[in-house]
């Protein structure tokens, strides 16, 4: 089937890389001049191999392994992509000083990359007396666990389901509208207060939470 041929060969080439989102199936049908029926047999043909694989509400796209992250830990991004055997990298989009609700924080915003692709949106936030004594360089080559002098002691976090807006549209390569999973963490110090505050932003498709 000469559809599933040249979206093999995009994906064995690299042309379309592992969690890539793929056209609809109508802008595939409109690009290749055949119909959608057409169009399916061979994005079922291709998920059959394995080679892409699909979610509710997201579309098609290409196969990538899902990382799965504990609940029952605490973990970082970047050591749970290390333990699955992917490399990370950290880019931070955005690094400045701004007040939120009434107090002055240091705004961090990220994307986490898994093999070269991004994985996460990050926006964290800590007290401005912390954050002055960091760069953009030390936030992008170091998590804030490692760069701040607060003992870590307890983390409080909430999942809950969203979907992708326009920012994250253009930062994760995905539709607007995907389903995403948001993470809200708050770290906090031996004493109790809260001295790290972060969002962190998936596509569906990229991971899962799962504890026992």
């Amino acid at each position: 089937m000469a559809i599933a041929d040249d979206l093999r060969r995009q994906i064995t080439s690299g042309d379309l890389v592992a969690g890539a989102v793929l056209p609809s199936e109508a802008d595939l049908a409109g690009s290749y001049g055949v119909s959608r029926v057409t169009v399916r047999k061979a994005l079922e043909l291709l998920r059959s191999e394995g080679l892409i694989g699909s979610r509710q509400g997201f579309g098609w796209f290409v196969a990538v392994p899902v990382v799965r992250r504990s609940l029952a830990t605490l973990s970082t991004i970047e050591a749970d992509l290390a333990a699955q055997g992917r490399e990370p990298v950290r880019k931070v989009l955005s690094f400045r000083f701004r007040d939120l609700d009434g107090e002055p924080v240091l705004e961090v915003v990220r994307v986490n990359l898994a093999d070269g692709q991004p994985f996460a949106l990050v926006t964290v936030w800590c007290p401005a007396e912390l954050g002055r004594s960091l760069s953009r360089d030390d936030v992008e080559g170091a998590t804030f666990y490692d760069l701040l002098p607060n003992e870590l002691a307890a983390v409080d976090q909430t999942i809950r389901a969203a979907v992708a807006d326009e920012r994250d549209a253009e930062v994760l390569g995905i539709p607007v509208g995907s389903p995403m999973l948001v993470a809200l963490r708050v770290s906090r110090d031996v004493d109790g207060q809260a001295f790290l505050r972060a969002e962190h932003r998936f596509p569906a498709h990229l991971t899962e939470f799962v504890t026992s």
